[in-house]
């Protein structure tokens, strides 16, 4: 949720899933067409993984932020572009969704810290798969071993950086926030 791009928080949670689960799902079906040669397979694969991949996505977005429930659309994007990008919003009414949803952040990237080991677990079973599948396998399918290693290092070695400045610059944004509610402290009541 932390690398979910803002745009996606935009609509409600079928622009959610939907917003998650089809990039994911042409994804991976790339991945099952480089595969196999296969069309077929790559649309078994797009239309199974694109659904159980936005909803859960989407399910997973809306326990760790249920605020957002409550904001329209405009006032949701706003909240979400401000966290993200550290920046002062100046508004005194969404200034305990800005606090909000960079603690939803924080919290998300706290309890993802297990999911870390598990993606090093992957990574090396991808290395022994490619290795093995470039000695003996098809080319397609030492091709689609070596992309998926590629894609469990990147998610090693780039992800936890991102991570880590987009809970910062939330945290820059939470502060700003809460000093424009000290500012305007009447502005906090409902």
């Amino acid at each position: 949720m932390v690398l979910t791009p803002g745009w996606v928080w935009q609509g409600g949670p079928t622009r959610r899933a939907l917003g998650t689960g089809v990039p994911t799902g042409l994804f991976l079906g790339a991945f099952a067409f480089v595969e196999s040669g296969s069309w077929i397979a790559a649309a078994v694969v797009f239309l199974l993984l694109s659904p159980f991949h936005g909803i859960r996505v989407a399910r997973r977005m809306g326990r760790a932020w249920p605020g957002a429930a409550q904001l329209d659309a405009a006032d949701r994007a706003a909240v979400v572009r401000a966290t993200r990008r550290g920046a002062d919003l100046g508004d005194p009414r969404l200034a305990p969704a800005v606090i909000d949803y960079a603690e939803a952040l924080r919290n998300v990237r706290e309890q993802d810290r297990i999911r870390r080991w598990v993606v090093a677990g992957l990574a090396t079973v991808a290395l022994v798969l490619a290795l093995y599948d470039t000695h003996s396998g098809e080319r397609g399918q030492a091709v689609a071993s070596w992309l998926v290693l590629a894609v469990f290092l990147l998610d090693l070695i780039w992800r936890p950086g991102q991570e880590d400045a987009v809970v910062a610059r939330a945290r820059r944004a939470a502060d700003a926030a809460r000093r424009t509610l000290r500012r305007n402290p009447a502005d906090d009541l409902p």
